[in-house]
């Protein structure tokens, strides 16, 4: 493994396995074998679990760390959670560029911290497939007025298991402290995140449409 990849990587993860707990809950919870990763970073977590990730950012470090195949590798190897084959391979691209991708290929799209992927990348996830977001960017708050959307479960921090998901009571999440109309106009002129009446460390919605 080069240095500079082991070294983006022990930064990525200062927070000791805490991506693996996160993908180690959503895959305890749905039959995932094939994962976009728009906004990856260095972030070779999804890997640890899932079978075959597509990672994608337009980082030069991203791309450089995805360049040393035998270290990112070693990294995977090192912690993946089964005995299973990984595959993985690295897109140097902005997501909201056409990307090469068949449409509706993959079971779960991931959107942490990247903006808003799911209105550029819903395209490449089937139905039946989900979206595992976080509120930071406003890419949850664009989901759930997306038709092609339902909210499926919420994904909070838990002390024992580092994360659980919970399916109960869903409609007490998403509603905004402020009765605004939520459009896409207006979650791009935020730019973020918008508070709710009860929130969530992250949502899994359901692609239906």
């Amino acid at each position: 493994m080069k240095p500079a990849t082991e070294k983006l990587w022990a930064k990525q993860n200062q927070i000791d396995g805490d991506r693996l707990r996160l993908f180690g809950a959503v895959a305890g919870y749905l039959e995932v074998s094939r994962v976009l990763y728009p906004g990856s970073y260095v972030d070779v977590a999804a890997s640890f679990v899932f079978p075959t990730v597509t990672y994608l950012d337009m980082d030069r470090r991203a791309a450089r760390f995805f360049a040393d195949v035998e270290g990112v590798g070693e990294i995977i190897a090192a912690n993946q959670t089964d005995a299973g084959l990984r595959a993985f391979e690295f897109i140097a691209a902005d997501y909201s560029d056409h990307l090469g991708l068949a449409d509706a290929s993959f079971d779960l799209l991931v959107s942490l911290y990247a903006g808003f992927v799911s209105e550029h990348c819903t395209r490449y996830l089937r139905v039946g497939g989900f979206l595992l977001v976080n509120p930071s960017h406003g890419d949850a708050a664009m989901a759930s007025i997306d038709d092609r959307y339902r909210l499926a479960a919420v994904v909070h921090p838990d002390s024992t298991l580092g994360y659980r998901i919970d399916d109960s009571d869903l409609d007490a999440y998403l509603v905004p402290k402020k009765p605004l109309p939520i459009t896409v106009k207006s979650l791009h002129d935020l730019g973020r995140g918008i508070p709710y009446t009860r929130s969530s460390f992250a949502y899994l919605f359901e692609r239906i449409a």
